[in-house]
């Protein structure tokens, strides 16, 4: 991978410039929707909440998910696209944030919830039940918003 790429990557929107074979970088403030992320919104008794997720889709991506990152802003989360219907298994090794896992089936309803997960553990955290998606989100963001079994997850990956 490239010097840029890791960049872009490391820092978001970046804007680099090379003099004399030498790269000079300077960050450049991301905007409110970042190009990395998709909307999402979960419908709760307590109202409709809105986040910006970034989708895991490759096995590659699966795996990562989370790890290694230090911080996840509020109202951010990963989404983690199955592609079918199954029981899965999550863990939380190399994962620094305490999350809430939140399991959703393919009609975007909420399956299962396991929140607050302990942070660096090999404990193995699992489904229950056959889901089409695992959403990760900052720990108490379930409790915050009122999330319960059956609550319904909008975004394109359970259709209309």
């Amino acid at each position: 991978m490239t010097l840029l790429l890791r960049l872009l990557r490391t820092f978001g929107r970046i804007a680099c410039v090379g003099i004399a074979g030498t790269i000079l970088v300077a960050a450049i403030p991301a905007k409110a929707a970042d190009s990395g992320t998709e909307p999402l919104t979960i419908a709760t008794s307590t109202g409709v909440h809105e986040f910006a997720v970034e989708v895991m889709r490759t096995p590659p991506e699966l795996e990562k998910g989370l790890m290694f990152r230090r911080f996840l802003p509020a109202n951010r989360g990963m989404l983690f696209d199955f592609k079918i219907e199954q029981a899965v298994m999550m863990w939380m090794t190399n994962t620094y944030i305490p999350l809430d896992m939140i399991f959703i089936g393919k009609s975007g309803h909420v399956v299962s919830i396991a929140a607050d997960t302990k942070p660096l553990s090999e404990h193995i955290i699992t489904s229950g039940a056959s889901v089409l998606a695992v959403l990760e989100v900052n720990a108490g963001t379930a409790a915050k918003i009122g999330l319960k079994i059956g609550d319904k997850v909008n975004h394109p990956l359970f259709g209309p």
